[in-house]
């Protein structure tokens, strides 16, 4: 079973080519809210971000365990695959519903780094993650679509050239079931800027350049159309499946990278004459935070050998995005106050950590509905929404 497989000689490469990329690497761009372009392109060049992509289209053909391998030891290294993850997990989406002119036309340059695939656009600021209910439209006009709508929460639309983007293409009333009328499309985002695509920035409390994109009457070929008119709500769940996957094994490899952290100060800082790691209060929380980043870590195994196995990963994948989060956010917050005031400066880059560690117990979906799926589909609860 491919995710067995623990990919020892890729973590490796990955962590050679991520030692090229320290804190201070970081700190500057954080403090300029800018895009690590450089070290995208070292990734795209090394191959990883085509892990994915069939070794017939120029890639690596690997399972989605291989591409969990590269993420979390991106963040366990301190750097941020939030940058070009995107990139990853949309893959399934044109892997497994696109046509073959599709694959054709796009794999090879994406493998090759002639294109950028970072941007996905589903929320939107009326529906936030009731996502049956978004609004942007796609009518067909002939040979083309004309797309109308907003979506927000687009990370690095202003990085890519393409986007894989859900829109109504059948009005919410006039179908039977909510999840019906929902199409999904490849924008070429290059053809659309200055042709009714508008990007506009959102500044948040992590480097994580992302935008909402306004589309006022963009028009697209009708040949980018993914998979079947109106069934694009059971694409778009395949992908969100994979999407927390491997949002869980970043969380994994940034709880790794925060214990690491905390356990090696607390050897070596000294207060009263000894050092601080000897005091209980100090030793329970990192031990602690290591027992739940394993557990974690294992039910993102079960997570990769469900999704590997092409059985139905839901649960599975939820539970270890939830998991995953909340313990790289333990393990935040115990790395803050174990290092006391040095945790709160830049230059220790456990402050950038715990600011983008904390965006995963909200994206890219709350722990509380993850909850609710499980209270509904696991143990049988009334719907709660």
């Amino acid at each position: 079973m491919f995710a067995d497989q623990d990919y020892p000689e890729i973590r490796e490469a990955v962590r050679r080519l991520c030692a090229e990329f320290p804190g201070e690497y970081w700190r500057e761009l954080d403090a300029k809210r800018e895009y690590p372009a450089s070290f995208v392109e070292r990734l795209t060049e090394a191959g990883y971000l085509a892990t994915l992509i069939p070794e017939e289209f120029g890639g690596s053909g690997l399972p989605l365990s291989g591409a969990a391998a590269v993420l979390e030891e991106i963040q366990r290294a301190g750097c941020n695959g939030a940058a070009c993850h995107a990139q990853m997990y949309v893959m399934g989406t044109v892997l497994r519903h696109g046509t073959d002119a599709q694959k054709q036309q796009y794999l090879p340059a994406i493998a090759k780094g002639e294109l950028r695939l970072q941007a996905f656009g589903v929320t939107e600021p009326t529906s936030g993650t009731d996502t049956t209910s978004i609004r942007t439209f796609a009518s067909r006009q002939g040979d083309e679509y004309v797309i109308n709508g907003q979506k927000i929460w687009t990370s690095r639309a202003e990085h890519s050239d393409l986007m894989v983007l859900l829109a109504r293409t059948t009005a919410r009333e006039d179908v039977t079931k909510r999840t019906d009328g929902l199409s999904v499309f490849i924008v070429d985002m290059r053809a659309a800027a200055g042709n009714g695509l508008t990007i506009r920035p959102i500044r948040t409390m992590m480097n994580h350049s992302t935008t909402e994109v306004f589309f006022d009457d963009v028009r697209i070929p009708g040949a980018n159309l993914v998979g079947e008119e109106g069934k694009g709500f059971r694409y778009i769940l395949s992908g969100m499946n994979a999407e927390r996957i491997l949002i869980a094994a970043e969380c994994i490899g940034d709880a790794k990278w925060l214990i690491e952290k905390s356990a090696s100060y607390a050897g070596e800082r000294k207060v009263f004459g000894r050092p601080i790691g000897v005091n209980q209060g100090i030793q329970f929380p990192i031990a602690r935070a290591y027992a739940n980043m394993r557990a974690a870590e294992l039910m993102l195994r079960e997570a990769l050998r469900c999704y590997e196995a092409g059985e139905n990963c839901g649960a599975e994948a939820n539970m270890a995005k939830l998991l995953a989060a909340d313990a790289s956010n333990e393990a935040a917050n115990m790395c803050v106050q174990t290092h006391g005031g040095f945790g709160f400066a830049e230059e220790y880059d456990i402050e950038r950590k715990f600011r983008e560690t904390r965006l995963y117990q909200v994206a890219p979906i709350s722990s509380n509905l993850i909850l609710s799926y499980l209270a509904e589909h696991v143990l049988g609860l009334p719907r709660s929404y």
